[in-house]
């Protein structure tokens, strides 16, 4: 058994850029950039020809280092490797999966980072029995605040999170290098990887699946269509409406979590927060005003001037963008998902329903049709029904 960790790193953004220099600075490992967007693999590739890579931590001094390749090939970047680890946008997730599903083998770690919500469903779906013998490892979010510098030569951390919260489901084929100690030996000390419950917990506690439609729907959902003099902001004018709102979304995302609990009690969902526990977990140090669900994310100094998605008219007025991520990736990989389990549990999901109804008006879509996710944009999606996958032992990763 070789002492060697051999891990690939799927995509060519800042998050790829710095973990693919802070992996190489580790000894003992061999770091295979993977990367299909255009010709990021062939530019980045040409430029460590001549130039090592250079990564740097704030507070710390720089380390010159160097993957051992990137490529756009997969037969090049994925047999023999121990870890495959997805630093792309969910909607890029498929495009990878569907690339290395010749070339895995069994007891490889697929780590989605972060997952997103129905990571794991990608996993199930497209790897299909392959999966079965791969352990699946997803996160909540990147590990730290980063930005690439110069393409492919440099890249720089900003701040690390202190901890990291996720799952992991292990295969049915052994592994010769622990998941979650090789991960985090990949990283750093910091952040310490928190991993407890299942996938379906941490795919259900993402927040922004259905905070950022529910505050688009709160603010735009009755608009008149007449142009605004300013973009109005996006978290500290949420209204008493908009809270609700997002109150009530929350509730039914927890009330899923819940039945899934009662049908299949060892099935740990603990990490599922209501989005208020969920707040004070995560800012409540910073949040002024804890008192209401709408008051803490009016007072998240972490929010401080960030804006609604608008489009500029003719004269100089405002528009909403209902092209913004906020709804074009939010409802297909996020509230689409959570809808998806919410069906295969037998839970009814009003507000979630009102929610994806008016976005799926706003997108041009079909998602829900006759309070099923029947409709013919559900391939788009990130849901279950998608894979095929319409039974909690299946959402599970149990069949």
């Amino acid at each position: 058994m070789s002492d060697t960790v051999r891990v690939v790193i799927c995509g060519g953004g800042n998050g790829a850029h710095v973990f693919a220099g802070l992996a190489s600075s580790r000894p003992n490992t061999e770091v295979r950039v993977f990367t299909l967007f255009a010709d990021e693999a062939e530019r980045w590739s040409g430029l460590l020809k001549e130039n090592d890579f250079t990564i740097s931590v704030r507070g710390q001094p720089s380390t010159t280092t160097k993957p051992s390749v990137v490529t756009k090939k997969p037969e090049e970047a994925i047999p023999g490797c121990d870890m495959v680890v997805f630093v792309v946008p969910a909607f890029a997730h498929a495009q990878y999966f569907e690339a290395i599903k010749p070339h895995i083998q069994p007891g490889v770690t697929l780590v989605g980072m972060p997952g997103g919500s129905g990571f794991e469903f990608s996993a199930y779906g497209i790897l299909q029995e392959k999966a079965k013998s791969c352990n699946v490892m997803q996160f909540e979010s990147l590990p730290w605040a980063c930005r690439i510098v110069e393409f492919g030569k440099s890249a720089e951390v900003l701040g690390t999170k202190n901890t990291l919260a996720g799952a992991v489901q292990l295969g049915n084929c052994p592994t010769s290098k622990d998941p979650c100690s090789t991960l985090q030996g990949l990283l750093g000390k910091e952040p310490k990887l928190m991993l407890s419950g299942h996938l379906l917990a941490i795919t259900l506690t993402q927040p922004n699946s259905y905070l950022h439609p529910s505050i688009m729907y709160g603010r735009w959902h009755d608009w008149d269509g007449k142009p605004l003099d300013e973009a109005p902001l996006f978290y500290q004018a949420i209204d008493e409406f908009t809270a609700n709102f997002l109150a009530d979304v929350s509730k039914e995302v927890v009330s899923i979590s819940d039945a899934i609990t009662k049908q299949c009690p060892e099935v740990n969902m603990s990490a599922v927060l209501y989005v208020y526990d969920w707040y004070m977990a995560a800012y409540g140090n910073e949040i002024t005003d804890k008192s209401t669900l709408q008051s803490s994310i009016r007072t998240n100094p972490g929010y401080d001037g960030l804006k609604h998605p608008t489009k500029r008219t003719e004269d100089g007025k405002f528009v909403p963008d209902f092209t913004y991520r906020y709804l074009t990736e939010d409802i297909p990989f996020g509230i689409i998902v959570t809808r998806g389990i919410a069906e295969i549990a037998n839970v009814k999901t009003p507000n979630i329903d009102k929610l994806i109804t008016w976005a799926q008006e706003k997108l041009g879509k079909k998602y829900l049709v006759d309070g099923k996710l029947q409709g013919s944009d559900i391939n788009t999606s990130r849901c279950p029904q998608r894979y095929g996958l319409t039974t909690l032992a299946a959402i599970l990763g149990q069949d």
